[in-house]
Order: C-alpha cells, then sequence, then structure tokens
C-alpha cells in the first residue's frame, strides 16, 4: 500500500511536469489580452480546426462525467453509457444555435446576444445562472481525482486537491484561455492513450463473456435515462460557457465542423469508457467501478486510472478557469471590442476567487460512499433548472420574442429544478407520481423535464405573442424602431 501511495504522487509529479513543460515551451510568460481571453497566437491567429476539437473534445470529457459513464454502465449496462454519451450530442444543438447567432444576429458573445435580444437584466440572470455551473465543475472534478490520493477527509485527499488546485491556477494566471487550449491538447492525446490501455486490459474479458445480463426492469430504467439525456441536450450546452466560449474564437463554419467533431470524438470516448462500468458489472464488483476495476488488475493499472482522472480533471479545472475570467471581466459588464490589460487582470483575480469558493463543497464529507450518485444527481438536477434556455435560444429568431419570453421560459424551468433539488435534500416528495415517464430512478426527472420544456416553450411563446410588434420605419438619414 505504501508503494502504491508513492507511485501515485509520482505520477502526480510527473503530470505536473509535463504540463508546466508544455506551458513554458508554448506560452509567453506575458500574454497580451486577446491572447488571455480569446486564445489567439502570439500572431494575432484564431486557433485552427483541430486545437478547437482537442480542446472542446477534452473539456467536455470532465473527471466526474468518466466516473458517471462507468457508474451508468455499472447500473444499467449498455444503456447507461448510451444514455450518457447522448449528452454528447449537445454539441450539436450548440453548434446550430450558435452558428445562427453569429451570422445571422452579428454577436460576438452570448451576453451580448442577450442583452440585444432580451436586455441586460435577462443576461445578469443568466449570466448568474453559468456562474453557479461553473462553481459546480470546480468541485465535482478534484473531488473525483482526489479520491486516488488518499479516503475522502485524510490528509492526502486534501493535499491533492490543494496541489492540482495551485497547479492549475498558476499556468491559468498565466496565458487563461491560450494555456488553456494548448495544454488541451496535449490532455486530449494523454487521455486517448490511456483510453486504449484501459480498454485492451479488460476488452478481452467483456468479449469472451459477452456484455452483462441486465434484466427487463434495469434495460427499461436504463432507457429512461437515455431519454432524459435526449431532452436535456436542447438545454444543456447553452449554460456551460467551457463550451460555449468556444463557439466565438473561430470562424462560425470551422466552429460548427469543430463542434461537430469533438462531439463525436468526446462522446464516443465516453461511450467506451462506460465499458468499465460494464466489466465491473459483469464481475460483480463493489462500490464506484474506477476505484474498483483498477484494484482488481493491480497498481499499475491503477496508475492509468488515476492518470486519466489527473488529465480530464485538469483540463476541465483550466477551461472553467478561463471562462470565469471571461464572465467577470467582459461579459457581466457586457464589454465589447478589443480585450483589455485592465480586463486581463481583473481576470486573473477571477480565477483566484474561483479556485478558493468552488472547492468549498469539497468540505461537505459527510457524502461519503455516495460522491458517485451526488456527482450524477448534480448533472441531471443542473440540466433541469435550466431547461428553460432551450427556447431561450433555439425560438431565438422569432422576432417578437423579448423580455417577457426570457422570463416566462426561464422562470418555470429554474422553479422546477430548485423543486428538485429540495426533494433531493429533504426527501419529501414535491412533484407527483403520476408526472413519471418511463421506469426507474430517472423516471420522475424524465417527466419533469419534458412537461416543465414544453412549459416553458409555451411560456416563451405566450410572452411573444403578447409583447408589442417592432416596427423599423426607415427614413433617408437613420431608421427608427417603435413598438404598437
Amino acid at each position: 500500500m505504501e508503494i502504491s501511495q508513492t507511485l501515485t504522487w509520482v505520477l502526480l509529479a510527473g503530470y505536473g511536469f509535463l504540463i508546466f513543460g508544455l506551458v513554458r515551451t508554448t506560452t509567453p510568460q506575458k500574454v497580451s489580452a486577446s491572447e488571455f481571453f480569446g486564445g489567439m497566437s502570439r500572431q494575432g491567429q484564431a486557433p485552427g480546426l483541430w486545437l478547437l476539437v482537442s480542446s472542446a473534445a477534452i473539456s467536455w470529457i470532465f473527471a466526474k462525467s468518466i466516473d458517471n459513464a462507468a457508474s451508468l454502465g455499472n447500473a444499467f449496462g449498455i444503456t447507461g453509457g448510451i444514455g450518457y454519451a447522448i449528452y454528447y450530442l449537445s454539441f450539436v444543438t450548440a453548434a446550430i444555435a450558435l452558428y445562427y447567432i453569429r451570422t445571422v444576429g452579428g454577436h460576438a458573445s452570448i451576453p451580448a446576444f442577450l442583452v440585444s435580444k432580451y436586455g441586460k437584466v435577462c443576461a445578469k440572470l443568466f449570466l448568474l445562472a453559468i456562474a453557479i455551473r461553473l462553481l459546480n465543475e470546480v468541485w465535482s472534478n478534484t473531488k473525483v481525482f482526489s479520491l486516488y490520493f488518499g479516503a475522502e477527509g485524510s490528509s492526502g485527499y486534501w493535499f491533492a486537491a490543494a496541489l492540482v488546485t495551485a497547479f492549475t491556477v498558476y499556468y491559468s494566471l498565466i496565458g487563461g484561455l491560450r494555456s488553456s487550449l494548448l495544454t488541451d491538447s496535449a490532455q486530449m492525446l494523454l487521455a486517448a492513450v490511456l483510453l486504449v490501455v484501459i480498454l485492451a486490459t479488460i476488452g478481452p474479458g467483456l468479449a469472451s463473456n459477452g456484455l452483462p445480463a441486465v434484466d427487463a426492469e434495469t434495460s427499461a430504467a436504463g432507457l429512461t435515462f437515455c431519454g432524459l439525456a435526449a431532452v436535456q441536450i436542447f438545454s444543456y450546452p447553452f449554460h456551460d460557457p467551457v463550451m460555449t466560449d468556444r463557439a466565438f474564437i473561430t470562424s462560425p463554419k470551422v466552429m460548427v465542423k469543430g463542434f461537430v467533431l469533438a462531439g463525436i470524438i468526446s462522446g464516443g470516448f465516453i461511450l467506451l469508457f462506460s465499458s468499465v462500468g460494464l466489466y465491473a458489472r459483469a464481475n460483480g464488483l463493489e462500490g464506484s467501478p474506477t476505484l474498483a476495476v483498477p484494484a482488481l488488475f493491480g497498481l499499475p493499472m491503477l496508475l492509468v486510472f488515476n492518470a486519466i482522472m489527473l488529465t480530464s480533471a485538469g483540463s476541465t479545472l483550466d477551461s472553467t478557469f478561463s471562462s470565469v475570467a471571461k464572465l467577470g471581466a467582459r461579459d457581466w459588464g457586457n464589454r465589447k471590442g478589443t480585450p483589455t490589460e485592465g480586463q486581463a487582470f481583473l481576470g486573473r483575480w477571477w480565477i483566484v476567487a474561483i479556485a478558493l469558493l468552488g472547492n468549498i463543497p469539497l468540505f461537505s464529507i459527510y457524502m461519503g460512499d455516495r460522491v458517485g450518485p451526488a456527482i450524477i444527481q448534480a448533472t441531471t438536477i443542473s440540466g433541469t433548472m435550466v431547461m428553460g434556455l432551450a427556447p431561450i435560444f433555439l425560438l431565438s429568431f422569432i422576432r417578437k420574442a423579448g423580455t417577457l419570453s426570457f422570463h416566462l421560459a426561464f422562470w418555470p424551468g429554474l422553479t422546477f429544478g430548485v423543486m428538485r433539488v429540495i426533494e433531493s435534500a429533504t426527501g419529501n416528495s414535491l412533484f407527483p407520481e403520476a408526472m413519471s415517464i418511463g421506469s426507474g430512478k430517472y423516471a420522475l426527472d424524465l417527466g419533469v423535464n419534458i412537461y416543465g420544456l414544453l412549459i416553458c416553450v409555451a411560456g416563451y411563446l405566450v410572452g411573444a405573442a403578447l409583447s408589442p410588434k417592432k416596427v423599423v420605419v426607415e427614413h433617408a438619414e437613420k431608421s427608427v424602431v417603435m413598438t404598437r
């Protein structure tokens, strides 16, 4: 056990030296504000297609996503992995909506679009919602990889959490989004190699014995989860600035190609990794599959799993930090035009703040062996809370839709999500079982999301119908917008 702990820390040191060397050789010690916020090269060039693809893909292969994929494969069989992979169709949803916003609307960021379409108050509400999402990304990813360094609450656990967070903050402060993009490319390659090693180890056993048996009830529950994922992809991508920030750093056409490829690659990665959960189910292993399976194969496999968790968590953390910097320094004030050095300075302080605040939930160690289920729940409930974003973005082409439409879509979804949080925390039922659709633990979530999405869409359309009609009167020198 002592040798295992020592090698785990050696692995962490090796990961740190790898990323540190990459940052030192590719990122200047002083980057411009455009590089810090927009990921541009020193020569002012936008990121290329494959840099965008690798960064977007690995940024969505969170440490918590890997853990979720394995847990769902263990719980539901192959349908669990398929269900979680469906979430990665969010890239396609985002690509379509944001292409329209950029090309037809001519907007350079989501806040600019929201202010123009729905007003400043609505834009602020949206930014508050995604700030909560970013806080969640910090603690949930830190928690997953820290468990490889010790039991929850142990000195090893806390030291690993502090060390990796501090190191990621360090290189994020240097280069912002530019550092994130460049390290993401290396992290994506490393994650792919590690996945091949894992599949080569557990693949023969699964191939010889076939997929683990799943009874009809469990299979139906897995299909219910697939349905939940299919509903949430219409709103889920818009509350993740880690994804959407990358939609504005290249040309619109490159963005669409990059997002589709990133969705295929990251979704395929998650589906393949769910085989870890299948292996755990087939062999009757108890506990988290990402801990139980490597323990079955011994120290080398434990180190491989540790490395893939470090890689995925690191890529998500630096992307989260760069998104927070942009949110606090530019998006909140809807600052347009070329970024300034003053904004970059402010953005760096936001990185430090989110690193501290985002890890506060780690102190809730009462979660114990419910770490896996709690993290999955955080994903599904956060998706429920933002269901109103689907019409806000996907129906934005309706000209009459404005502030009223935003509120009538946003607040019902948020209310439903908060109610599910209260149910989870208290054990009290706020929704009738009659709302359930399908079977299993996600039946109520599926019902709440389907009915809730219909209410949000209806509210959006009612808001558009009640809003005053905008009439553009053309004059020789200027156009005047009136309402009636």
